[in-house]
C-alpha cells in the first residue's frame, strides 16, 4: 500500500488498480441557475417552475456545472500540485442522474493505467475513472480521464 498522500504523488508513485474516495460538495440553487445562465441557458436549469413542468420535475444542474463540480474535487483532492502537467484530454464523460439543489457529491476514482512516455522520460500519463457520487450513493456521473505527471526526480548527490 502507497502511504505518499495523493496531493504529493509523481507518476511513479500511482498503481494500477489504485482506488480513491474524497470530497464532500454541496450543490447549491443560485449556483445551478448562475452556472445555467452563463454557460447553458436551458429553462430546466433556469427556473424552478419551468423545470417542475419539465422531464426532470425540478430545477437540475447542467451536465457542464457537474463536469466542473468533478474537476474541482480532482483538483483540491487528488491532482498533485508539483507533478501534474495537464491532461491530453477525456475518453468518455456520461451524465447518468441529475444533479439536484442540496446534492453532496463526493469522487470515486480508479487507476486504470499507467503509462511512461518513451519520447519523453521525465513524465507519464494516468488513465483513470472517475464517478462522482451523490449523497444517496447513486453515481450520477462519470468520467475517465488521462493525465499527465512528471516522474519523481532523482535524488541529488549527497552532499549537496
Amino acid at each position: 500500500m502507497n502511504t505518499v498522500p495523493l496531493q504529493q504523488r509523481w507518476f511513479d508513485d500511482f498503481a494500477v488498480g489504485e482506488r480513491f474516495e474524497f470530497g464532500a460538495y454541496t450543490v447549491g440553487e443560485q449556483e445551478i441557475v448562475d452556472f445555467a445562465r452563463r454557460y447553458d441557458p436551458q429553462p430546466f436549469h433556469l427556473d424552478e417552475a419551468a423545470a417542475r413542468a419539465s422531464h426532470f420535475g425540478g430545477l437540475v444542474a447542467s451536465g457542464w456545472m457537474t463536469a466542473a463540480v468533478l474537476m474541482r474535487l480532482l483538483c483540491d483532492h487528488f491532482i498533485p500540485r508539483e507533478s501534474s502537467m495537464g491532461s491530453p484530454g477525456i475518453d468518455e464523460l456520461r451524465w447518468l442522474e441529475p444533479v439536484r439543489p442540496g446534492d453532496v457529491l463526493r469522487v470515486r476514482t480508479e487507476v486504470l493505467e499507467c503509462r511512461a512516455s518513451r519520447s519523453k522520460p521525465d513524465r507519464g500519463v494516468l488513465r483513470c475513472r472517475h464517478e462522482l457520487i451523490n449523497q444517496h450513493g447513486r453515481v450520477v456521473a462519470t468520467l475517465v480521464g488521462l493525465g499527465m505527471y512528471r516522474r519523481r526526480p532523482a535524488p541529488g548527490p549527497a552532499g549537496s
